[in-house]
């Protein structure tokens, strides 16, 4: 399966594309946790089907030491008992910050103070940029039908 597109190769993508990998690298750099920037990732990506964003962050979670177990429970995190409380708030701002669409007010007040009791405002803006970020790297990936698989960890980095 090749990709629709190869955004590398196209002058205009590689103009906007580099302002878009430079955003992904100051997101590292936040005040977040590691873990909970790579199960946000995951999770985001999992709502929106995005197969190569999945396949990367369930590597390079696996690379810098995350279980199995909480990889392969992240879609069920509600009922799953391997995640912290702050990193359930953080899903739970994932979710809710990635299906606008589907809720009419998008982000609640609950799930809003809910992560600030977790999160400073530092923090709270990382994982907002970070959400924000992740569905517009999905949907670049899944509109071009991006292959998954192959990705080695640490490759985009």
């Amino acid at each position: 399966m090749d990709a629709r597109l190869n955004y590398f190769a196209s002058p205009t993508a590689g103009k906007a594309l580099k302002y878009v990998m430079s955003a992904g690298a100051a997101l590292k750099e936040a005040p977040l946790p590691a873990a909970t920037r790579e199960l946000v990732a995951l999770r985001v990506s999992q709502i929106n089907g995005c197969a190569f964003c999945i396949d990367m962050h369930t590597k390079d979670a696996t690379a810098a030491g995350e279980t199995p177990v909480r990889l392969h429970l992240v879609a069920a995190w509600r009922e799953a008992t391997v995640f912290t409380e702050a990193e359930r708030a953080a899903l739970e701002l994932a979710e809710q910050g990635t299906r606008i669409a589907d809720a009419a007010g998008g982000v609640d007040d609950e799930a809003w103070a809910n992560a600030a009791k977790h999160y400073d405002t530092e923090q709270l803006t990382a994982l907002t940029l970070m959400i924000s970020f992740m569905n517009m790297a999905n949907r670049l990936n899944v509109i071009a039908q991006q292959p998954a698989g192959d990705y080695r960890p640490g490759q985009l980095h």
